[in-house]
């Protein structure tokens, strides 16, 4: 189980813990780049103007100062703050290198960020996100919305989790809808409908009628929108049967049913249409997803992200895209809260050279070397004790085999597990692919 730190809202994670996220953050990236996206690496602060362009949050960014500014006022649009994702510093990133990019630019980035948030679980002040996106030059195919969903999809399902439902929306279909029952402040209903889980339906319509003017009937309507939930692409006739017309709710419609349709074909069952997710970001301009792990929904989305066209631009020239974030601190929480994975050792050693006699240590490390020199993880004891203390420390440390070297230069190693002793050659012998390194093994 995930330790608590001494400091708030920034975790520090075991060495056995740390190989759990090592693996998910490799699986990851792994699963990326199989896919054609590059790394990009932003520096860790932003000016607080280019920060705040992605809405009202100045109350979760950190300032950025020495200690020793004279100017300890509030912050102007020039000074410097940690960045809060990693969306808002993409965007710059594209706009100032477009010169040097091939679009559609394809990239993924796994950093930390942070945010002063009230720390609790799934919420940390520090932590790691797994961003994908791709970019166009003033313009972008819709496919890239479906192709997004498939690679979020494939690379969710190698990691050591429960089941999860990737949930997909049109921002268009719902605008148009609004608009078509004469809701005309779009974002502040998408606004209101993105707390419907959190507050229910009751209250959502009493904020619709008190804060955006609905009518009863208006409220009903638009909840009646955010109940559709299907797994194929029969949510279209349901949103026709509402009676609702509007050439932009045609165009959402038909931009979801293509996601739905193919993911449906290749990732069965972990793909629905959800027409309850709104994302209150305002520069979500298409395809919206949020992404859950199935039993455990009070954890809140583990992925999220949408099409966004006009959150890069450099005079005439816009970069529309489309991409996705994935929670990694918030998932390794879980994962190890919830021990739904744990690693088979807490250390990458895979041998312990032990020493006959404080003597033989350099002749020691030529049997590390050798092994090393096949990618096989080695320490070599660092003082001459009883080798049955010598075999107790690789076992606290769950190092499983124990490598010994005679006075006549004969080597033997034990697999201090099952107790198996054998003749070995330091420059031919190797341990099963299974122990060759840490492996990272379902719980329960």
């Amino acid at each position: 189980m995930a330790r608590k730190s001494s400091l708030s809202g920034f975790p520090e994670w075991l060495p056995q813990e740390r190989l759990v996220e090592l693996h998910v953050l490799d699986t990851l990236r792994r699963t990326f780049e199989l896919h054609g996206f590059s790394s990009v690496e932003t520096r860790a602060v932003e000016t607080v103007g280019q920060l705040l362009r992605k809405g009202e949050i100045d109350k979760e960014v950190y300032a950025v100062s020495r200690l020793q500014d004279e100017d300890t006022g509030a912050a102007g649009d020039d000074s410097l703050a940690l960045h809060f994702d990693l969306t808002v510093p993409f965007a710059r990133y594209v706009v100032e290198n477009a010169g040097h990019l091939a679009f559609p630019f394809r990239r993924y980035q796994i950093q930390k960020v942070w945010r002063g948030e009230r720390p609790q679980e799934g919420r940390a002040r520090e932590f790691t996100q797994a961003d994908i996106d791709v970019v166009g030059d003033g313009a972008l195919p819709f496919r890239y919305d479906i192709e997004l969903a498939l690679v979020i999809a494939e690379a969710l399902s190698a990691l050591p989790i429960p089941d999860f439902q990737l949930r997909i929306n049109n921002r268009k279909l719902a605008e148009g809808f609004y608009r078509g029952i004469g809701l005309t402040d779009t974002p502040g209903v998408l606004r209101s409908i993105d707390k419907l889980e959190k507050i229910g339906p009751a209250k959502v319509a009493e904020l619709l009628k008190t804060e955006l003017g609905a009518t009863a009937e208006q409220a009903e309507a638009a909840l009646s929108l955010a109940g559709i939930r299907t797994e194929d692409t029969s949510f279209v006739d349901r949103v026709r049967a509402l009676g609702v017309e509007d050439p932009l709710l045609e165009e959402g419609l038909a931009e979801l049913e293509q996601v739905i349709a193919e993911a449906s074909k290749r990732a069965p069952g972990k793909v629905i249409a959800d027409l309850s997710i709104a994302r209150g970001l305002d520069y979500y301009t298409g395809t919206v997803y949020e992404t859950v792990l199935v039993g455990h929904e009070a954890l809140g989305s583990i992925c999220s992200g949408g099409r966004y066209d006009a959150l890069a631009s450099k005079g005439n020239r816009t970069f529309p895209g489309v991409g996705l974030s994935i929670g990694v601190t918030r998932l390794v929480t879980r994962i190890l809260s919830q021990d739904f994975a744990a690693a088979s050792r807490q250390v990458p050693t895979a041998v312990l050279v032990t020493l006959a006699n404080d003597d033989s240590w350099s002749a020691a490390q030529d049997v590390a070397a050798a092994l090393r020199g096949r990618g096989i993880p080695v320490e070599v004891a660092a003082t001459a004790e009883k080798f049955g203390k010598q075999i107790k420390f690789a076992d606290r440390r769950g190092i499983p085999f124990v490598w010994f070297t005679s006075e006549d230069g004969a080597h033997e190693v034990k697999d201090i597990r099952s107790g198996e002793q054998s003749a070995a050659d330091p420059s031919s012998w190797t341990p099963p692919v299974e122990d060759r390194w840490p492996a990272i093994l379902p719980q329960g």
